[in-house]
């Protein structure tokens, strides 16, 4: 079948632009869809030395195996725990950090205040990490001596305590991620019509008021949308924090799914079962964010797509 003319003509007439989108093109093509391609060893007995395709076919079996493993429940309760815990937090955090941003007159100081919670923002995973074990030692940490100075010569081992990491996790993460959050709800904020300030202003509405009719409808679209990508995320909790702070004192709490599979797919070399628990992972996210755009789209003109 020979060309279409009119295709040519428009590829030629517009090439720049056709060769702007040719090197992201080519990179989400060998970086992210050839990879797929790889999702059969989820189906296979994987072997290195036979390879992907001559590898002997096994169906389901992997995803049987790690449904009926004695870890699912656990995995899944762990990682739903710190996601749950993490999102219900966090999104709040980041839009009364923005709402208060946004009542700031004061040019100075609210720059000032950017710049003290958007900073954490750049410390990496290790050094975070590193931070916490210091500040919450129970031998040489500031807090363990500010403690004995008032009496308590017998601090707890947060770090040890199965029951405390979820908070620590999460928490530390607050620290660290709200300063960045808020930056786009503020900018949300930036875009809503400056009349119906002045109107409120004018019937004489409080600062509660206005954040409530105003501010809150305003970026109701951009909470949807990021509630809506956090949800797609529940089972996804990041690797590094969580297997940093993991040690064996607290690994009742601290193994997720994303330390689980490093364990047994790098560590144990099961690569085929790690797979098929990646993909496993992957399917749910795929669920619950079409699920949660669904009703989004249900109950508000706001969805994702």
């Amino acid at each position: 079948m020979k060309p279409n003319p009119d295709i040519r003509k428009r590829v030629i007439r517009h090439w720049p632009l056709y060769a702007i989108i040719a090197l992201p093109t080519a990179f989400l093509i060998v970086f992210s869809y050839w990879p797929m391609v790889g999702v059969q060893i989820a189906f296979r007995n994987f072997n290195p030395v036979q390879g992907i395709w001559n590898s002997p076919w096994v169906g389901l079996r992997q995803f049987e195996l790690f449904l009926d493993s004695p870890y699912f429940w656990p995995l899944i309760k762990n990682t739903l725990t710190l996601s749950v815990y993490h999102l219900v937090v966090s999104i709040p955090c980041a839009i009364m950090l923005a709402l208060a941003l946004n009542e700031v007159k004061n040019v100075r100081f609210k720059k000032t205040v950017q710049m003290f919670t958007y900073a954490p923002y750049f410390i990496s995973t290790v050094i975070l990490v590193g931070m916490i074990q210091i500040m919450l030692s129970p031998t040489s940490g500031p807090l363990a001596l500010i403690g004995e100075m008032l009496g308590n010569n017998n601090p707890p081992n947060v770090l040890a305590s199965a029951d405390s990491f979820s908070s620590v996790y999460v928490w530390s993460g607050i620290w660290q991620e709200t300063g960045y959050g808020a930056i786009i709800y503020l900018a949300a904020l930036a875009g809503v019509n400056p009349e119906l300030y002045e109107a409120a202003r004018i019937d004489g509405a409080s600062r509660l008021q206005k954040i409530r009719y105003i501010d809150l409808p305003g970026i109701s679209s951009t909470i949807i949308i990021l509630m809506i990508l956090s949800v797609g995320g529940l089972l996804s909790v990041g690797f590094e924090k969580v297997f940093l702070l993991q040690n064996n004192l607290n690994l009742s709490a601290s193994e997720v799914i994303s330390t689980y599979v490093y364990k047994v797919g790098l560590v144990n070399a099961d690569f085929s079962f790690a797979a098929a628990i990646g993909l496993f992972n992957s399917l749910i996210g795929l669920i619950l964010i079409t699920a949660v755009n669904y009703c989004a789209r249900r109950v508000s003109d706001s969805s994702l797509f």
